[in-house]
């Protein structure tokens, strides 16, 4: 009897750990990937920018480099994600396609296209320190993205 008892109580604690469980992920606000994917800071570090020369050669997702077009290259992001790069020199900030691998020179974080490093005011210099943000993929942000480059914000 007092066995059977022990048992039902582990059972009873089991239950209730379950049913909590469930009750919290259901009232939350965002599920944990959704909410990663949303709002999580990746990297900041040094971002260069594509020289002239890699005009219309293959990038790793098989288009060919445009320098006009927002794009970047980097080292494990998915091929087609787009991302938030923000300069932490003049404060602007481009939204761009990862669609390319690279950079290959130590310390950097992320290749720009021309047009994208432009936009930061990157021409200029070498390199930049910059913030990546991955955004979560839309409709919204892949049109407007390749619409010709009116993403960008001076925040």
């Amino acid at each position: 009897m007092v066995l059977a008892l022990r048992y039902l109580g582990i059972l009873g604690i089991c239950a209730l750990f379950a049913a909590c469980g469930q009750i919290a992920s259901e009232h939350a606000a965002c599920r944990v990937d959704s909410c990663r994917m949303r709002h999580e800071m990746l990297q900041s570090g040094e971002a260069s920018w594509y020289s002239a020369t890699f005009q219309g050669r293959l990038t790793a997702n098989g288009e060919r480099y445009d320098g006009g077009a927002l794009t970047a290259a980097h080292r494990t992001l998915p091929l087609g994600s787009y991302v938030r790069v923000r300069s932490l020199a003049t404060g602007k900030s481009v939204v761009v396609r990862i669609n390319d691998r690279g950079p290959y020179i130590k310390n950097r974080i992320i290749d720009l296209s021309y047009a994208a490093a432009k936009t930061l005011g990157l021409t200029d210099a070498r390199s930049m320190r910059v913030q990546i943000e991955r955004l979560e993929s839309s409709a919204n942000t892949q049109t407007e993205s390749d619409s010709g480059g009116f993403l960008t914000t001076g925040r």
